[in-house]
């Protein structure tokens, strides 16, 4: 079994060479119907934007293949099996995976499933009204009644799209969206294939 807790060991050191934030890792197989290809996810974040651009991704794809095969050559294999690496950004509607994102997008509509029943509810969808850093609790109004969430208890959590999250984010970076890229495209991914 793939060890996750193993995996951001390795992942978050070299995602803060770079000056990023980890949002989460993921370890899945398949993600269609049919898909039986296992995908090992990053997403991170610059913490001032909020973002990644494609360069951002690229160079932290390449830290975390070097070093896991670094670990491999000396006998530590992570992943077992073959899989594809995923980089991203966590997007508009982002992932809520630690306490500072509560904290950060209070007053946003969000989606919440947790690991066990909490007032005979799993999911919850609405309002974020809060973090309390002190009892790591997340208050959400759902069809009008506030609800206290323990943080320990999240499965999945992430934002909705909503037009006040649209006006609530910041610009993407779109430095050299003008610029055309000739060439070399085609052997970038080739290497990282390898």
């Amino acid at each position: 079994m793939t060890d996750i807790a193993r995996i951001i060991e390795v992942v978050e050191p070299e995602a803060k060479a770079l000056g990023f934030d980890l949002v989460r890792v993921r370890y899945f197989k398949g993600g269609e119907i049919g898909d039986e290809e296992h995908t090992l996810q990053i997403m991170a974040e610059r913490p001032a934007t909020g973002q990644l651009v494609i360069e951002d991704c690229a160079a932290l794809s390449r830290r975390v293949s070097d070093a896991f095969d670094a670990l491999e050559e000396a006998g530590d294999v992570l992943i077992e099996e073959a899989y594809r690496l995923e980089v991203s950004s966590p997007g508009i509607d982002r992932p809520l995976t630690r306490p500072k994102d509560f904290a950060a997008w209070t007053g946003h509509e969000t989606r919440i499933e947790l690991t066990e029943l909490l007032d005979n509810r799993k999911r919850f969808r609405g309002d974020l009204i809060g973090f309390d850093a002190e009892t790591q609790t997340i208050s959400i109004e759902d069809d009008g009644t506030v609800y206290h969430v323990p943080f320990a208890l999240v499965a999945n959590a992430k934002l909705i799209l909503t037009d006040k999250l649209i006006a609530a984010s910041r610009p993407l970076d779109t430095s050299g969206a003008e610029e055309e890229v000739v060439g070399g495209a085609d052997e970038n991914l080739e290497e990282q294939e390898d």
